[in-house]
């Protein structure tokens, strides 16, 4: 397989060997390539969370057991900016 990259991603994998934590250009595409997948399980996991949430809160408002609805969004909207936060930290 062969990878053609921009001139500026280029640099950045030679920078990556050049540190010394990658023995190749290869270990850093097979390392950028585990952390993408890592990524998309997470928000996999994020977005069923999510869809979770929200049927238990259609269940709540189909029951007698009413939730406030601003409470319930804002609380998903919580969770989201806290999930965010850590993945940018």
């Amino acid at each position: 397989m062969n990878v053609h990259l921009t001139p500026e991603l280029e640099q950045i994998v030679q920078n990556k060997v050049q540190s010394g934590r990658y023995n190749s250009a290869s270990e850093v595409v097979r390392e950028a390539i585990r952390l993408m997948v890592q990524k998309d399980e997470l928000r996999a996991i994020q977005i069923q969370e999510f869809r979770s949430r929200i049927d238990r809160g259609l269940a709540e408002a189909h029951s007698n057991d009413h939730a406030d609805g601003e409470i319930f969004m804002q609380g998903l909207l919580d969770d989201l900016d806290s999930q965010e936060a850590k993945r940018t930290a």
